[in-house]
């Protein structure tokens, strides 16, 4: 279960066009998994209008040290809210619900395995990376962004990795082109039996196209708005198809943010399809 906690900012430091905040998180380490997020509080008195929370990917997660427990994020300033947390120092308190959300599965064999993440999207596939390594997993990564600057965790993927191979959109660092033109030639050289991915909703769509024509397995993290992170307000939803076949609208905050790739209807998030699961009769768009 998540915990809600009080922490204290340990540091905010610059990596490329982000922000990694770490802050401390008594008892949240212990129970974190690859593909959990977190929900931070946004604002104070001076800033009441930011009522809503922020969620974010956890990037990794000490258990020990001098904070007894910290953990971190990756931040893009990219709003008023999150500025907000770009801006905060040292020992300022941060409100703090977590870990939130359906983490990976890990693999019961040790398999060949290939991690794709886009921009800062990649946050989390660097924890899960050191825990497929420690089952014995060949593991290489697939990291992309529109440019050099808006990559992440280049230097770390090559620390962790058997392989990692980098795409930007107009060829500033890397092969030029988006990760999903090489996927199909990575997954082939690593013989990949299990493909997970991160980032944006078209690239993820892709992942799970390409892993499935190649007879792979695939993991996707989904990035949907999310406004409560637990699960009541369902502005998070999209069509995903159950064991049984059937289609229901569930929510990425809880039944996810990490669906099967082929699971998730992609050509359709953003609609109820006719035939799901109480669906309303009418235009479902």
């Amino acid at each position: 279960m998540p915990v809600q906690v009080r922490g204290e900012v340990v540091s905010v430091r610059r990596a490329g066009q982000y922000f990694v905040l770490t802050v401390t998180a008594p008892g949240v380490a212990e129970i974190t998994r690859p593909g959990h997020f977190a929900a931070f509080a946004i604002g104070d008195l001076e800033s009441s209008s930011l009522i809503l929370r922020r969620a974010f990917s956890i990037y990794g997660v000490q258990s020990r040290g001098i904070y007894g427990g910290t953990m971190d994020v990756v931040v893009a300033d990219s709003g008023p809210g999150t500025h907000w947390l770009t801006q905060r120092r040292r020992g300022d308190s941060l409100d703090v619900v977590a870990p939130l959300g359906r983490p990976f599965s890990l693999p019961r064999e040790p398999v060949s395995c290939v991690l794709v993440g886009g921009g800062y999207g990649s946050a989390p596939l660097f924890m899960l990376a050191e825990q497929l390594r420690a089952r014995g997993c060949r593991v290489d990564m697939l990291l992309g962004a529109a440019t050099e600057e808006k990559l992440f965790g280049v230097l770390e993927g090559k620390r962790i990795a058997s392989m990692v191979t980098i795409t930007t959109e107009d060829g500033s660092l890397g092969e030029a082109g988006r990760v999903t033109d090489l996927l199909p030639s990575v997954m082939a050289k690593a013989n990949a039996e299990v493909v997970y991915g991160c980032g944006p909703m078209g690239m993820l769509a892709a992942i799970a196209g390409i892993a499935g024509e190649r007879g792979a397995y695939s993991q996707c993290a989904v990035e949907e708005a999310m406004a409560c992170g637990i699960g009541v307000c369902m502005t998070c939803v999209l069509p995903v198809i159950g064991d049984d076949g059937v289609t229901r609208m569930v929510r990425s905050c809880v039944e996810g943010p990490v669906f099967r790739g082929e699971r998730v209807r992609w050509d359709e998030v953003g609609t109820i399809p006719a035939d799901t699961y109480g669906a309303p009769a009418g235009d479902h768009r």
